[in-house]
């Protein structure tokens, strides 16, 4: 689907049901929230969007309707940050590294090893200090609401990948982050940014030959069919914030604005720990398959990529800032 006709059918829905901000809205007015993402249902976001519908629209039936549309079917997530801020859709929840584009504060979460577990990120996302990058897109249209989890990732390829070097020369999927693409060069791969819904047709084909991702998305995308080798490295964080059109929010009437903040509370608890279970569930499918091999490193492999891929902070430290990267390392030290 082109940008144009998606953009087109957003517009046609907001202008039947009645679009926020025009006038003689009352109770009776049924708020249309369409919420694109860009994978499957079965994934940890998936199912925490899925949630979010069921308990918005069993709470304010009939005042709201929540309209999700996943596996990219009406934009990819590059589309949606622009629809968002121009108001064309009015909820998303893109990976992290997507807002680096408007913010080097969001290259955070893609410094690798920075975080050694989902605990830690969570201590880090709950501190003052992570809690400002909530409101720190709201002069560009957007508001942050909450942090959505899916997990550590691991590598992926066409051959073991034990130590940096064996990864030298592989052309590597990558999302569109400047960070991500410091990281691979710094072993000596070839990044590639490319669209999720991309990625299974070009592993497949050759285009690129290795990627990173959670065990969930390895497995529900598929990934594994493609891609015989599996490296459990737990080196990067997979996290989405969730983000709404600031107008149509504070546009929306207290006790139902009030209401859904709640509800995407609960959705968030809910769905945090859902994903950890996801995570687990599907590395032991992907086991199961016999498609792909998994691969323990050594504490000694660790360190060889950890040591190569840490110069990479030092490179966006200004630009993302001191604090945040201080209270980042305050919380992944605390255990």
């Amino acid at each position: 689907m082109t940008r144009r006709v998606a953009v087109a059918i957003v517009c046609a829905g907001l202008v039947a049901c009645g679009g926020a901000g025009e006038p003689g809205q009352s109770e009776s007015t049924t708020y249309v929230i369409k919420f694109p993402h860009v994978v499957a249902p079965s994934t940890p976001k998936g199912q925490a969007a899925e949630r979010f519908k069921e308990l918005a629209e069993a709470r304010f039936p009939g005042r709201v309707k929540i309209e999700i549309y996943p596996s990219a079917q009406l934009m990819d997530d590059s589309d949606a940050l622009e629809a968002l801020a121009f108001g064309e859709i009015q909820m998303i929840a893109p990976a992290a590294s997507l807002f680096d584009r408007l913010t080097p504060k969001f290259q955070l979460f893609d410094l690798p090893f920075l975080f050694p577990d989902m605990a830690a990120v969570e201590r880090f996302q709950q501190t003052p200090v992570g809690q400002t990058l909530l409101t720190t897109l709201s002069d560009q249209g957007m508001l942050g609401l909450t942090f959505w989890h899916n997990g550590m990732k691991h590598l992926t390829g066409p051959k073991p990948l034990r130590l940096p070097s064996d990864a030298a020369g592989l052309k590597f999927r990558i999302m569109e982050s400047d960070v991500l693409q410091a990281q691979v060069l710094a072993f000596g791969g070839s990044p590639q940014k490319m669209a999720f819904s991309e990625v299974y047709q070009a592993l497949q084909t050759g285009t690129v030959d290795a990627q990173e991702n959670s065990w969930s998305n390895i497995y529900a995308s598929k990934f594994y069919e493609v891609q015989p080798y599996a490296m459990e490295t737990n080196h990067g964080y997979i996290g989405y914030f969730v983000a709404v059109n600031r107008d149509f929010w504070e546009s929306l009437p207290g006790d139902l604005r009030t209401g859904l903040e709640e509800i995407l509370a609960e959705v968030t608890v809910w769905g945090n720990a859902r994903a950890a279970d996801i995570n687990r569930e599907d590395r032991q499918r992907v086991a199961d398959s016999g498609s792909t091999e998994i691969i323990t490193l050594t504490d000694e492999e660790l360190a060889a990529w950890r040591a190569v891929m840490r110069p990479v902070w030092d490179q966006f430290r200004d630009a993302i800032g001191a604090d945040l990267l201080e209270a980042a390392e305050r919380a992944a030290r605390a255990n």
